[in-house]
């Protein structure tokens, strides 16, 4: 996978891109299905409730293994794509994933945020050297709360962040001035298309209210070179070690069981919230 001219062009003024067909229908499958059945993803999977109470989920974990999601995440396209993208020359690592889930009627909303917003809190230095590439699992459009972005918001800097309802969320001020300066945009993806973009790009997503879920995976990387000073795991300074792109398909996959998965009472910024409590009642 090369990117255009055109495409890097892009991302650079816009903050962000859009790849068609990333990933392909069968990949797609599969991966929807381990999401789907995989003891580990679920009991893993982590609630945080929006501003109105409705709850959005996700699995998060750090070192890609040797299962579907590692082979997806340490492909050569995906190393391939960000490369060009990242403000350095020093090695791609991983920092972490996370299978996000919105279900239909229920799945809550994200608030508007960087993702520098919360990678800020742990010391990295550059957040030119931090990417996210967003993997679509099931179509996201306007009725299922498909990812909402400020279309060239990232070369605002770092916004101020603070909790809403148990997320982080954008100084809504600069939120809504960055609203009325640059275009609001609807990503609707099909299932295999990326979206990657900027640590500083503003985004948000409504919730659910369809009958359809959305779901879909983000794989977040970092620069070898981007020290982080206030981060306690430690993928993201290890160099991804790349898969070719037809491990998904044909290679024996692992269960997510090995996987690092994180847990709420071990996240500074999630404790803040009281949520580990609520995790350590349901264990």
């Amino acid at each position: 996978m090369q990117l255009t001219h055109n495409q890097i062009a892009a991302y650079h003024r816009d903050g962000y891109i859009i790849l068609k067909q990333f990933f392909s229908t069968p990949e797609i499958g599969k991966l929807y299905r381990t999401a789907l059945e995989d003891d580990a993803m679920k009991k893993n999977a982590l609630d945080l409730n929006d501003q109105t109470g409705k709850k959005t989920r996700l699995s998060l974990w750090f070192t890609p293994g040797n299962d579907v999601f590692g082979y997806m995440t340490r492909s050569q396209r995906m190393i391939d794509a960000i490369r060009p993208l990242l403000d350095s020359d020093s090695a791609i690592c991983h920092f972490h994933s996370k299978l996000m889930q919105k279900e239909p009627r229920v799945g809550g909303a994200w608030e508007w945020h960087q993702d520098y917003g919360y990678w800020y809190k742990n010391q990295f230095m550059f957040p030119d050297q931090l990417i996210s590439v967003m993997i679509a699992l099931t179509e996201a459009n306007k009725e299922n709360g498909c990812l909402q972005v400020i279309k060239g918001s990232h070369k605002l800097g770092r916004v101020n962040h603070g909790f809403a309802g148990e997320q982080v969320g954008a100084d809504m001020v600069m939120v809504n001035n960055a609203l009325q300066t640059m275009p609001l945009i609807y990503c609707e993806l099909q299932p295999g298309d990326a979206l990657i973009f900027h640590s500083n790009l503003l985004h948000r997503s409504e919730a659910n209210l369809s009958d359809r879920p959305r779901w879909s995976v983000i794989s977040c990387y970092n620069s070898q070179s981007n020290l982080a000073y206030n981060e306690t795991s430690t993928a993201w300074k290890v160099p991804v070690d790349t898969v070719p792109d037809n491990a998904i398909l044909e290679w024996e996959a692992e269960s997510l069981s090995k996987a690092d998965f994180l847990k709420k009472e071990n996240d500074p910024a999630l404790k803040e919230t009281g949520w580990e409590k609520e995790v350590t009642t349901k264990k």
